[in-house]
């Protein structure tokens, strides 16, 4: 099976992720897909692959003969999509790119332009696998879900190529923050691993923003407005003082780069009680502190100008630059380095604006750089891949596989 067949068919089931959920996975529909790539594993020939009570998915490639005492790597992605955009019934478009608009979907206007989205000059001339414009792709993570498989699926075919023990973990939930948590490492098993849930083919990040969130709850006083005055406390109004406070040029719309940003995700309320929530994203470490003293400076005003405990700033570490832990190991970029150029792809370091389970899993003692899928515009209904990509990056990850044992550079890594 190719990697666009393996693709195509896991954006048909709806695997979306639910922040609000408390349960495990949060929306139970991931396991349909967490089955059926146990089972896709099973008939790989993989070791033990299954499906966790929490959804996660696991299968072991063993070493060929004579590299069992290669480190064992392994590759990781996740199944499950974005809550914010529909995700299900989603309806593939396969075209062949020849420049200027692309319409998606004529019938409700919906159009893909290059003055808008700049990256289609790049993918004049190849096939693009594209939305209606009414649902999410998929792509982020089903792509790099489709090239593992592909991968293993291709080195099970192919004993002649030598190659260490390598490990699978697809996980759910890594939309809502929860991926690594459902990751057993000890039974993993890795020394070190990457993640494939990068975005345009090349793309090697190994440096993301430090994370947190910032739930603030205003609390106002509510009098009937016929007699208000001097008395009412309006929350939605103390809400929107606090709104402009924040930087208004340190928005997602006005950074790039390694510059950080305040996010305002969500808001509700009343005269009585209003709730923001915000992330506060920085690569810097002193920069991230100040993000957040930040937030805090302006609850401490709002109170000194409506009250004690008007407004609460609740502030949560989310994750932190994986970076630290990633560069004591220069080996694993060079791995992937040359197994990029191997496939004839030119490799370009590009910081994480955002964050990843890698991340996570780094701080936790499993070094783990992200690679790309190959795809753009991850979460909305512009999101498409190329179909070079998904080809291009299941050859980097045969590489990858059966390179590590032809560079020296593995001393760091005695395996478990």
């Amino acid at each position: 099976m190719k990697p666009i067949e393996r693709f195509l068919h896991y954006i048909t089931y709806d695997t979306q992720s639910d922040e609000d959920s408390a349960l495990t996975p949060s929306t139970p529909k991931q396991k349909r897909l967490g089955a059926r790539l146990a089972q896709e594993l099973q008939d790989l020939g993989l070791e033990h692959a299954h499906l966790a009570e929490n959804g996660a998915v696991y299968g072991w490639l063993p070493a060929t003969a004579g590299k069992e005492d290669l480190p064992v790597l392994a590759l990781i992605a996740h199944m499950d999509t974005a809550p914010r955009v529909p995700g299900e019934n989603v309806k593939a478009q396969i075209v062949r790119y020849e420049g200027g608009d692309l319409v998606l979907n004529a019938e409700r206007g919906i159009v893909m332009t290059p003055a808008n989205f700049p990256d289609l000059n790049d993918q004049v001339g190849k096939e693009l696998i594209v939305t209606d414009g009414t649902t999410l792709l998929g792509a982020d993570d089903k792509a790099g879900v489709a090239e593992i498989v592909s991968a293993v699926a291709y080195l099970a075919e192919h004993p002649e190529l030598s190659h260490g023990r390598v490990a699978v973990c697809i996980t759910p939930d890594e939309e809502v923050g929860r991926g690594a948590d459902y990751i057993d490492l000890d039974l993993l098993g890795a020394d070190f691993a990457y993640t494939v849930d990068g975005g345009p083919l090349g793309t090697l990040e190994y440096e993301n923003f430090n994370a947190a969130s910032a739930e603030v709850v205003i609390h106002g006083v509510n009098i009937h407005p016929g007699d208000a005055k001097n008395k009412m406390k309006n929350a939605c109004l103390m809400a929107a003082e606090l709104i402009v406070m924040v930087p208004p040029a340190e928005s997602p719309a006005h950074t790039e780069g390694y510059e950080g940003f305040y996010h305002l995700c969500g808001m509700e309320g009343d005269e009585s009680e209003a709730k923001l929530s915000w992330i506060l994203r920085d690569h810097d470490w002193d920069s991230f502190e100040a993000r957040k003293q930040t937030m805090q400076r302006i609850g401490d005003y709002l109170n000194g100008k409506y009250g004690p405990m008007s407004v609460e700033v609740r502030l949560t570490d989310s994750y932190y630059n994986m970076k630290e832990k990633i560069l004591p190991h220069p080996e694993l970029l060079d791995w992937a380095r040359a197994a990029f150029r191997q496939a004839g792809v030119e490799p370009v370091d590009v910081p994480i604006r955002g964050g990843t389970d890698g991340a996570r899993l780094s701080f936790l003692g499993l070094p783990c750089p992200n690679l790309s899928t190959g795809g753009y515009h991850f979460h909305g209904v512009y999101e498409y891949i190329p179909v070079e990509s998904l080809e291009k990056m299941t050859e980097t990850l045969v590489n990858l596989v059966t390179g590590i044992d032809k560079i020296e550079k593995h001393l760091n890594f005695q395996k478990k």
